[in-house]
């Protein structure tokens, strides 16, 4: 029977260490291009299969990043994840996604299996999270990252914004085109904790204006739906018909709030004007253009993953503490405000 063909058979022929041959396979910076495409073809001339698991093993390395996010569907996080990878497979990092749905409780459980598999660099979702997911984290001496959010007390590194914050530029906008009788349309419970700043920032904002932010309209569970956003305007309509602006939680819900105005003869942005949050392709094709937050969700993916990177490599300033990137959030005004 013919032996296998080892990584010291493809260092001994290509004249090189069996370290160099290892990082060829690993596409590690030390290596040249010339010497890693030498390398790579002898090993393919001599039938040499790469054993990522032994490596794993020798390492203490994985090779995967763990991602949790709050859905799988959702464009902005779908965006994030895959701006996040792009980065990272540059260095042969994978990514492996969990999906909590709204629940901290959730997140919890999917933080403990990542940890199980000892991920590189773990990112979340949010700065809010259960007790134990913050001991969890806090004992794992793996870089963790919080995106889409501002934690005031971040677990260790930060890539995002404040949801509470874009609220007050969106009040503000309606403000300055007359409206002030405003409502919003979110989520009945806080499940989305970045829909509950958001709900949160509304109020916080209409007070600042001296208004009124009696118009809270409880749209369901979140995420909500473009469904859930044309029932949740026929209620707004009925028990407040003098609003002349809302804001919704999300673009799929301000869709449906449009649809919704349409199908009642409601004239937008004459008779009411709506916004939404995320700036998803429907907000720009839509009849007429939504006005939305575009939270730029492939940005937050990148510098997530240049924070990750940059740690992997022992870049991190320990004396200037954990890394706090904010991301600016941009107001984008459509025809639905005008």
């Amino acid at each position: 029977m013919q032996r296998t063909v080892t990584m010291k058979d493809v260092a001994q022929q290509a004249g090189v260490s069996v370290m160099t041959v290892s990082r060829a396979f690993k596409q590690h910076a030390s290596v040249g291009e010339e010497t890693r495409k030498r390398i790579l073809k002898i090993a393919e001339d001599l039938g040499y299969v790469f054993d990522s698991n032994a490596a794993t093993f020798r390492s203490q390395r994985t090779g995967f990043v763990a991602v949790a996010i709050p859905s799988i569907n959702n464009a902005n996080f779908a965006d994030t994840v895959g701006a996040l990878s792009e980065v990272l497979k540059v260095s042969d990092l994978q990514v492996l996604l969990g999906y909590s749905n709204y629940d901290i409780r959730e997140e919890e459980r999917i933080v403990e299996q990542f940890l199980r598999r000892r991920p590189e660099a773990i990112v979340l979702t949010g700065g809010r999270h259960t007790d134990r997911t913050r001991q969890l984290l806090e004992r794992a001496n793996i870089p963790v990252i919080e995106t889409w959010d501002l934690p005031e007390d971040p677990i260790d590194h930060v890539v995002g914004f404040s949801n509470a914050a874009t609220m007050h530029d969106l009040v503000g906008h309606l403000v300055e085109t007359g409206r002030r009788r405003i409502a919003f349309i979110g989520g009945d419970t806080d499940g989305d904790t970045r829909g509950a700043d958001r709900r949160r920032g509304f109020i916080d904002a209409m007070a600042a204006q001296g208004l009124s932010s009696d118009r809270l309209i409880g749209a369901g569970e979140p995420p909500i739906s473009m469904r859930e956003g044309a029932d949740a305007m026929s209620r707004l309509l009925k028990d407040f018909p003098d609003t002349e602006a809302v804001i919704c939680v999300s673009d799929l819900s301000a869709f449906g709030a449009l649809t919704e105005c349409m199908r009642k003869g409601v004239k937008v942005p004459d008779d009411i004007a709506i916004s939404g949050f995320g700036a998803y392709d429907i907000s720009s094709i839509c009849v007429p253009t939504l006005t939305t937050i575009d939270p730029h969700p492939v940005e937050i993916g990148r510098k997530t993953g240049e924070v990750i990177m940059s740690l992997l490599r022992g870049e991190g300033d320990k004396q200037n503490g954990p890394i706090r990137l904010e991301i600016g959030p941009q107001l984008s005004v459509g025809g639905s405000s005008a």
